[in-house]
């Protein structure tokens, strides 16, 4: 049974259940997810806010068009390190994510540090993204920018099949 590494509380069926249906549509309500795993709506919304504050439920979210709010420009930016200072990394971790068209950012194994998806008005923009907000921060050795020219979204954590109690686990 699959466990939250911060958790020492297994995710039974029920709430694996809750979770992939949260991840489908994460504007569910209470009473629609309670009808749909087969519980009481008050048990529902206990075990919902259990799954928030042990962090299985990180949050929910708009998933917004870039496009559709004038960031036409995606980007992935390979960044390397030079030097491997904690400081350089703790700095980056705390300020990156919170500058503006960042989507995300992923420290990774590897030659690359972080990969960092942004989003931008245009070309202009994104290498002024990359020349203000990465490439002169201590530590950063190279920037490498990869335009973005398709996004394909996942299934996501949870399938169906994932879940099903009744299948054998291998």
């Amino acid at each position: 049974m699959p466990k939250n590494p911060r958790d020492d509380k297994p995710l039974d069926p029920t709430d694996l259940t809750l979770v992939r249906l949260l991840e489908q549509d994460g504007r569910m309500s209470n009473a629609m997810l309670a009808r749909e795993v087969g519980i009481a709506e008050s048990t529902c919304l206990v075990r919902v806010r259990s799954l928030r504050e042990r962090g299985v439920v990180r949050g929910i979210h708009a998933d917004i068009d870039p496009v559709a709010v004038g960031r036409p420009v995606e980007a992935m930016i390979a960044v390397r390190f030079g030097g491997h200072r904690r400081s350089h990394f703790e700095q980056f971790t705390q300020e990156v994510p919170e500058l503006p068209g960042v989507i995300g950012a992923y420290h990774v194994s590897g030659a690359i540090d972080y990969f960092v998806h942004v989003a931008t008005e245009s070309a202009d923009a994104l290498r002024d993204f990359v020349l203000d907000h990465l490439t002169n921060r201590p530590g950063v050795l190279h920037a490498e920018t990869a335009l973005i020219f398709e996004s394909l979204r996942g299934r996501g954590t949870l399938t169906r099949d994932a879940i099903d109690p009744s299948r054998p686990s291998a």
